[in-house]
């Protein structure tokens, strides 16, 4: 089958783990071109990786061979470059967020659905061969019935990441702690036990950081189906520790943490299961391997050759939008949340 030819549009800090997995994954995909507005980033990407460059992203949605775009920007700049893409008849792997807001989001998903193209998100902690394990514990009826699902975030950010324009601001980034860094432990735990059906939340902006959005955030949630659980994400967990889900079950429990997943059952037989790609909690966000990444591609490419949905697709991860969205809403309000 011929390589799928795909254009970069963004090489900022979040390039490095995609352009290691399009090397990974040469034999099906070809970069056309990658695209930075900032001259230097093109150059230094160019020579790191050995892809091509351009200087206008006009260049690669004017080009009929390519057959997709990977869009790495900031989220306030995503919903344009959708509409561009879909006007195109691009297929897009997006980074998360997919927008700054709800309303935005829910936009760019119709945008993509409208024009019959695939709309895959990055959302890669779904790949984690300890988030599949979990997943299939849990299809399979091993925990019995879901009681309490839980999820914890606590990483370190310094403030030197807070002071780089944009960073943590409604403008650029749509939000703090939630939508920045908690979103991929919280669509895990939407795709494991499902969307919480109501939300009460706190937030605050901590003494720790100097920045406009929260880098606090803890929320008790419960579920349709009476099971209860806690939310809990933050920058200011210095050193930074691994992201944390826990479910509870009528058979037996697991937890997944960070690059393990150890799960024991009332009939006395336990899981323990390590992945050893994990890692990026602590003041150097990039510090994980690329594999996740190159799994996240891989099921794009799948979708885009079979005709099928990305496993993460618009609609999934509008689901964790809402679920963000609520807490906040909660927390501003002080009333519970009804999603």
């Amino acid at each position: 089958m011929a390589k799928l030819r795909i254009g970069l549009i963004g090489l900022g800090m979040a390039a490095a783990p995609h352009a290691k997995g399009l090397l990974d994954l040469k034999d099906r995909v070809e970069v056309a071109a990658a695209f930075s507005p900032t001259p230097a980033r093109r150059q230094a990407f160019s020579e790191t990786y050995g892809f091509a460059t351009c200087e206008d992203a006009e260049t690669i949605f004017a080009d009929p061979s390519i057959a997709a775009v990977m869009i790495l920007t900031p989220p306030n700049t995503h919903l344009k470059l959708v509409r561009r893409a879909a006007e195109a008849n691009k297929h897009v792997l997006l980074e998360k967020p997919l927008e700054i807001t709800q309303e935005r989001a829910r936009a760019l998903v119709e945008v993509t659905e409208h024009a019959g193209i695939k709309l895959g998100i990055v959302l890669q902690h779904r790949f984690r061969p300890v988030s599949i394990a979990l997943a299939a514990l849990i299809h399979e009826g091993r925990l019995g019935e879901i009681v309490s699902a839980s999820a914890r975030l606590h990483n370190w950010r310094p403030q030197s990441y807070y002071d780089q324009p944009g960073r943590g601001t409604r403008a650029r980034d749509g939000g703090g702690v939630l939508l920045t860094q908690a979103i991929h432990t919280l669509d895990l735990l939407v795709s494991l036990a499902g969307l919480p059906e109501e939300v009460r939340a706190y937030t605050a902006t901590s003494k720790v950081h100097r920045m406009e959005t929260e880098d606090l955030a803890v929320a008790a949630v419960r579920f349709a189906s009476g099971a209860i659980g806690t939310v809990s994400a933050t920058t200011c967990a210095y050193p930074g520790y691994p992201d944390e889900i826990d479910v509870i079950g009528t058979r037996g429990m697991a937890r997944l943490d960070g690059r393990r997943l150890a799960a024991s059952f009332h009939d006395g037989t336990e899981i323990s299961i390590e992945d050893e790609a994990a890692g990026g909690a602590g003041a150097d966000p990039m510090a994980f391997p690329h594999d996740h990444h190159r799994s996240v591609l891989a099921d794009f490419l799948d979708a885009v050759e079979d005709g099928r949905e990305p496993c993460v697709n618009g609609r999934e991860a509008l689901k964790v939008h809402r679920l963000i969205d609520a807490i906040l809403a909660a927390a501003q309000s002080g009333q519970s949340e009804h999603l």
